[in-house]
C-alpha cells in the first residue's frame, strides 16, 4: 500500500516573503497576473511545492529543481514535475492544493459556480449517461452535482498530464451521489477519491495505480 499526501492552503496564507522562493520564470509568471487573488493562488501553489519538497530533501525551497515543460510545445506551463515524486497542483476560489505521491496523481478543486453556467459546460464535458443523470437535479443541487462530476474527471486527466487536452466527455465516472469510481476511460488502472473542503468547493484526487492507496490530508502552515 502506498501513500498520497494532500496539502491545502487558503489564499489568505499568501505572503510577500514567499516570492523569494520563486525562480525567474515563476516570478515573471506571477507578475503577469492582474488580480490579487490570482497572484495569491499561483504564489501559494509554487510555495507548497517548493517548501514541502525542500523539507523532504533538506534543501532550501529555492533550490528545489522543478520541471514545468509542456510535452507539446516545451514552454514552462506543463504539469509540475520533480525527481523521485509525482505532483499535482490545483487552485480555485479560496483554496490551493498539492498532491504528492509515488504513482501519477491528479488533484482538482473547484468552487461551485452559479446554476446558470452549468448546462452549457455540462454539454461539452459530460457523457450522454452523465447528462441524463444530471437532469435529476435542480438549482444549486445541480451545480453541486456537476462540480462533483467535473472534479473527478479533471483529476483523472490531470494525473496523465494531459489536462483539458482530453475531451472530458470521453471519461465516464460514477454518479455524484455514488462513491467515486471510474466507469469508462482508456487511461489504465486508476483510483478516485472525493476530498471534502467546505460547502462552497468540491475536490477530487486521482491516482493512476492498481495498488491500494492511503490518502493523508493536511493543512499547510506558514
Amino acid at each position: 500500500m502506498s501513500e498520497v499526501e494532500v496539502w491545502w492552503a487558503g489564499i489568505g496564507q499568501a505572503r510577500e516573503e514567499f516570492l523569494a522562493d520563486l525562480n525567474v520564470v515563476e516570478q515573471e509568471r506571477y507578475a503577469r497576473y492582474r488580480r490579487d487573488a490570482d497572484k495569491a493562488r499561483f504564489l501559494l501553489g509554487v510555495t507548497l511545492v517548493r517548501r514541502l519538497l525542500g523539507e523532504r530533501m533538506s534543501v532550501p525551497p529555492a533550490s528545489v529543481v522543478l520541471d514545468r515543460r509542456c510535452p507539446d510545445c516545451g514552454k514552462p506551463h506543463g504539469k509540475v514535475r520533480a525527481e523521485g515524486v509525482e505532483l499535482s497542483v490545483s487552485h480555485s476560489g479560496d483554496w490551493v492544493g498539492l498532491a504528492i505521491g509515488t504513482a501519477p496523481v491528479g488533484l482538482d478543486v473547484e468552487r461551485i459556480d452559479s446554476v446558470q453556467e452549468v448546462d452549457g459546460v455540462a454539454g461539452m464535458s459530460l457523457a450522454p449517461e452523465e447528462l441524463q443523470e444530471l437532469k435529476r437535479y435542480d438549482g444549486i443541487d445541480k451545480a453541486r452535482a456537476f462540480t462533483r462530476y467535473w472534479t473527478r474527471k479533471e483529476a483523472l486527466v490531470k494525473a496523465t498530464g494531459a489536462g483539458l487536452g482530453t475531451a472530458l466527455w470521453t471519461v465516464v465516472v460514477s454518479a455524484p451521489d455514488q462513491p467515486p469510481a471510474v466507469v469508462s476511460w482508456d487511461g489504465g488502472p486508476a483510483q478516485l477519491s472525493d476530498l471534502e473542503i467546505d460547502a462552497d468547493h468540491r475536490a477530487a484526487l486521482a491516482v493512476l495505480s492498481a495498488e491500494p492507496i492511503t490518502v493523508v490530508v493536511d493543512q499547510f502552515r506558514v
